[in-house]
Parts: structure tokens; sequence; C-alpha cells
């Protein structure tokens, strides 16, 4: 996973996002030497969404 400082996100947002878009690798931001949120396309943001929605049906069906 790559990671890039917010800083470096704030210069360089078009290089990075057409890297994330091309390469569909997650970038980790850090702010101040911690991570501060990850970066994903939106391909993937969708199938994590859609996997969310499952798991979350599972959890209900088992509750019930």
């Amino acid at each position: 996973m790559k990671t890039e400082l917010v800083t470096t996100l704030k210069r360089k947002a078009t290089d990075i996002l057409a890297d994330l878009n091309k390469k569909r690798e997650p970038v980790l931001i850090t702010e101040h030497g911690k991570p501060s949120a990850y970066l994903v396309d939106v391909e993937t943001y969708n199938m994590m969404q859609s996997r969310m929605q499952v798991l979350e049906g599972i959890a209900l069906g088992e509750k019930a």
C-alpha cells in the first residue's frame, strides 16, 4: 500500500488520483506522522459498500 503525506496530497492531488485509478491500490494519507485517511478508487469503494450490506444482512439474519 502506498503512503503519502497530507501535504503531498495537497500539492500533487491530480498525480496521486491518476496513480490510484491506474493501479487500484489504496493510498494511506498521514498527518503529523499518524494515519489520517485512506483513498480508494470508486470501484473499490462501491465493492466494499456492497460487501458491507451483505454482511449486515447476514448479521440481522443471525440475530433473528
